[in-house]
């Protein structure tokens, strides 16, 4: 099977002004272009292609420049007012490039120095020198402009240099824009049904394909046990040894029930690597004594080790919350499978977690790995891993599908210390800023299937620059 080409993430730039300006004040033309200049180190990342089309000074060379990041393939645009422009050499850029634009409207520095200005005494010098910090003037126009065409854009404000805020903002927008370009990228797969009766989570396939970019590819489980059966030895065993690496083995797990576990794994991983997916969701039953049961009542182990390898694997067929789990995982923030299931009003807590594959890379220690004599509410018995979400700053993102539109539900938290319940599942202790009861009233309110992804640190504004990027609304819950 085809794996998608990894395109690279391009960034656009460019800058405005007026050509009117530069016959009558000496020097401002340069000085504007060496500001773009200092914007472009800003964006560049050694993952990130900064495409730089400079100073644009006329409605032509906007025209022009529209067909260039077009034909650059650039995923969002920076338009940097370096001083008042006419909106004509604006509106021909972003309309025909068709994509995202953040409006930089940063000026030279935190605030003109007025004695030494007033001191200049040449009126045209002290001009010259009052259009060098004019980033603020021409604003207004370019807004009423985009608006009238219908054209989102999204603003940052404050200093060229040395402004911690300018800088952050930044890199939350190239981030969300990374995000973006690996979610339009990425191939999903499917495998196997959804859970019977769990209507929540049945999801429209071509609706998330829309709204990501995501490729869908629907896999077989009838593969994943042929894999299975052809591989060697040599490869189960190392399977088996990297899970002895990765886990912390409890001493009640039997060496068959693990083989059988790291034999599933390999076959995973190979099957991933063979479609090219770059995530997954799944969930079968089959029948008492078939191959496919033994595999399915093993996998727990090899999902866990593609979530911890950049690849989040979802159960119960759950394809909206593999798709959160890939833009948690895509922002570095990790991204594990999990629901609430009871709160703690002493506490003022919420108790999260679920049976399955968790993501051993956010786990606070080393996840362990536990016999269970059942599967609730699945079939068979076998090995499953329990582990807790690092304690600090957490973001839990839904994925919802409500009349026929996509959109992100976010709340940010954190991963507190404290007892959980020991029975071979991930589960942690949560605590939100607006209260136990608050939380969860709010997150029902905005009717999300029942999982969620949960990770570390707190990216609700990057996840909420994300959606402005997609076009989709981010309900914050806190």
């Amino acid at each position: 099977m085809a794996k998608i080409t990894k395109a690279p993430m391009k960034v656009g730039l460019f800058g405005i002004g007026l050509d009117a300006y530069w016959p009558q004040f000496e020097g401002l033309k340069e000085r504007l272009k060496s500001y773009v200049g200092v914007v472009e180190n800003k964006l560049a990342r050694d993952d990130v292609e900064v495409v730089n089309l400079g100073l644009i000074d006329t409605p032509e060379k906007a025209v022009q420049a529209g067909h260039d990041f077009r034909a650059a393939d650039v995923d969002v645009i920076f338009l940097y007012v370096t001083t008042y422009a006419l909106s004509s050499t604006v509106l021909p850029v972003v309309r025909r490039a068709g994509i995202p634009v953040i409006i930089l409207n940063l000026q030279p520095v935190a605030a003109i120095d007025y004695t030494a200005f007033n001191a200049l005494g040449n009126r045209t010098q002290m001009t010259g020198e009052w259009l060098a910090h004019c980033a603020s003037c021409p604003v207004p126009e370019i807004a009423n402009v985009f608006t009238r065409a219908g054209i989102d854009f999204h603003q940052i404000t404050g200093v060229l240099e040395g402004d911690a805020h300018v800088d952050a903002e930044i890199e939350d927008w190239i981030e969300a824009a990374r995000v973006g370009h690996v979610m339009a990228h990425n191939k999903l797969g499917v495998m196997g049904r959804y859970y019977n009766g769990m209507l929540d989570i049945y999801s429209d396939m071509a609706l998330q394909s829309a709204a990501f970019g995501t490729v869908i590819e629907i896999v077989e489980i009838d593969e994943l046990a042929a894999i299975r059966s052809k591989l060697t030895d040599a490869q189960v065993d190392a399977a088996l040894a990297q899970i002895k690496d990765e886990f912390d083995v409890q001493s009640d797990c039997s060496e068959a029930e693990l083989r059988r576990a790291a034999s599933t794994a390999a076959a995973l991983f190979e099957l991933v690597d063979r479609h090219g997916l770059g995530s997954m969701a799944y969930y079968y039953e089959s029948t008492p004594g078939t191959v496919h049961e033994d595999i399915i009542t093993s996998v727990i182990l090899g999902c866990s080790m593609l979530t911890a390898s950049g690849v989040p694997i979802a159960g119960e067929y759950e394809v909206k919350n593999a798709q959160a789990m890939k833009i948690m995982d895509s922002f570095g923030a990790g991204g594990s499978f999990t629901e609430y299931y009871c709160m703690d009003f002493n506490e003022d807590l919420v108790l999260m977690g679920h049976d399955g594959p968790g993501h051993t890379q956010i786990a606070e220690g080393k996840t362990k790995v536990r016999p269970l004599e059942v599967y609730h509410g699945k079939v068979g018995a076998g090995v499953s891993v329990e582990m807790s979400v690092k304690h600090g700053p957490v973001t839990c993102l839904s994925v919802l599908e409500i009349g026929g539109k996509v959109s992100l539900l976010v709340a940010e938290g954190e991963s507190v210390p404290g007892t959980t319940l020991e029975i071979g599942n991930t589960n942690s202790r949560y605590s939100f800023p607006i209260g136990a009861r608050k939380f969860v009233e709010d997150w029902n309110a905005a009717a999300p299937a029942h999982h969620c992804a949960v990770g570390v640190g707190h990216i609700a504004s990057r996840i909420e620059k994300l959606g402005a990027l997609l076009g989709l609304e981010v309900i914050r819950v806190c």
